[in-house]
């Protein structure tokens, strides 16, 4: 099972201010940890949301909104994706998040997988995505 550890955003990471040597530290020292144990498939900071946009479709036309935007309760900082046996495995790596001044907001949530899709997921779009992830691999610079 996959799942998404959403770091979710905060005032300070908004506002730009980067994490102190030590968290950077506990961070780096968390990851290996999930490298390690052959759970972890990605993770990633992000930039405040002034530095990004929003695309809003309305009657199939879209709209772009550039940031910031005022809602930062439900904005992310950042993500990191790891596979596990269960949701109960997830939680125990969330819970071994690393301290960090103030307070951190993680949200755990499972990705999807084909079988989620049931029959609507034929066999011919399951291909299709197959090939299409194996494109994408191939296109990481």
């Amino acid at each position: 099972m996959r799942f998404m550890i959403i770091r979710k955003a905060d005032a300070n990471t908004e506002a730009g201010v980067l994490p102190s040597q030590q968290l950077l530290s506990d961070m780096m020292q968390y990851n290996e940890e999930l490298v390690k144990a052959g759970v972890m498939l990605a993770g990633e900071g992000l930039h405040p949301s002034a530095k990004g946009a929003r695309v809003q479709f309305r009657d199939g036309k879209p709209t772009v909104i550039d940031g910031p935007f005022s809602e930062t309760k439900e904005l992310i900082a950042g993500f990191t994706m790891i596979q596990v046996r269960s949701r109960e495995e997830a939680i125990e790596w969330v819970k071994r998040w690393p301290p960090s001044d103030g307070d951190v907001t993680l949200e755990l949530r499972r990705v999807y997988e084909a079988e989620d899709f049931g029959e609507q997921f034929t066999p011919e779009l399951r291909k299709q995505e197959e090939a299409l992830r194996a494109q994408a691999a191939q296109n990481v610079v």
